[in-house]
């Protein structure tokens, strides 16, 4: 299983030995997280952006208004938290199920 570091906002995927992988994103990660299968990438940006990447780091879209804090894997669905404290459960294609 893969993991995932965070050094001055450059995501970094690592094997569960440490050594790394490959660096994804543009340099402005707050959050990130990986999906059960280690196949997709949860990147959330300082401009409230949360980036969907494959593990080879390609952007395959970017999820929600802008306004997240965080987001993570919720079995296959994603879930945001936003500014004003508001959970956003998305599908992996970035519409929206429910806020809670």
């Amino acid at each position: 299983m893969n993991l995932l570091k965070i050094i001055n906002g450059k995501v970094e995927l690592r094997k569960d030995n440490g050594s790394l992988i490959r660096t994804i994103g543009n340099g402005d990660a707050i959050n990130a997280d990986i999906s059960h299968d280690g196949s997709l990438i949860l990147v959330t940006t300082i401009k409230g952006k949360v980036e969907l990447r494959k593990d080879n780091g390609s952007l395959v879209r970017t999820i929600g208004n802008g306004d997240a804090t965080g987001a993570r894997f919720n079995g296959t669905d994603i879930q945001l938290t936003t500014n004003n404290g508001k959970i956003e459960l998305r599908k992996d294609n970035g519409s929206l199920i429910r806020i809670i």
